[in-house]
């Protein structure tokens, strides 16, 4: 039996209705039964529905969030995290303003975007989250995550426009469609090294990991792994 299995969100654990089905319960209820870990690991942030889930999946454990940037415990709220580099926000700002690109900015437990887009408002409701327009610099927190939400024909354009000490990694929701979600963060930091980490919290060998995803974001961890299952939607 494997220890440890981390789930992708968009396109794995949800579909187009946006929540996880019944199905889709009784089987992660079956694995926990067994004894095994069920952990998220997905781009969104530890809030809303998604910390819901979090919460269902193992109510004191260790999840993946913001693409790898975000490690927080459902039991403690302990955090474990990876700021972006300095600069890195004001020149992704700049970047955004030329493309007319929504730029989202996250800590680990909130987001600012200041936009009213289409797109801004729809991965809000995404995110089961109300759409709150403020400035960037009125995050809170350490911010650990950008995230340009492109059209998809826009992604590759959006990921070569991560800067100097980041690195740029996509996504996509069934949910959402024709929607990309470019996570921006610091050079180094992906699902692969979130998930190496978690392992390592727990004890576990990473070939003793499995994972299931379906995204630009997840082909890293899915190698890294002993065992990187993809899904049928997957990307090519």
């Amino acid at each position: 039996m494997l220890p440890l299995v981390l789930i992708d969100v968009d396109g794995t654990l949800v579909g187009e209705s946006g929540v996880p089905t019944p199905a889709v319960w009784e089987a992660a209820h079956r694995a926990i039964d067994r004894g095994q870990h069920l952990a998220l690991a997905t781009a969104r942030p530890a809030f809303a529905q998604t910390w819901d889930w979090a919460t269902r999946l193992d109510p004191d454990g260790w999840h993946l969030f913001q693409s790898g940037t975000s490690l927080v415990h459902t039991g403690t709220g302990a955090v474990e995290h990876t700021p972006l580099p300095d600069g890195a926000i004001a020149a992704l700002a700049a970047t955004a303003a030329e493309h007319d690109w929504v730029l989202e900015v996250y800590d680990d437990r909130s987001i600012a975007v200041d936009s009213d887009a289409p797109l801004a408002v729809a991965h809000a409701g995404l995110l089961g989250i109300p759409h709150v327009r403020r400035p960037l610099a009125s995050l809170e927190g350490v911010a650990v995550r950008a995230q340009f939400v492109v059209p998809i024909p826009e992604a590759g354009a959006a990921r070569d426009a991560a800067p100097p000490g980041t690195v740029g990694h996509s996504a996509t929701s069934p949910a959402m469609p024709g929607a990309a979600f470019v996570s921006i963060t610091a050079a180094g930091t992906t699902k692969a090294s979130g998930a190496a980490a978690i392992a390592r919290l727990l004890g576990v060998d990473l070939a003793s990991v499995a994972m299931v995803g379906d995204g630009n974001n997840d082909a890293a961890v899915l190698a890294a792994v002993g065992h990187g299952i993809a899904m049928g939607n997957a990307e090519p």
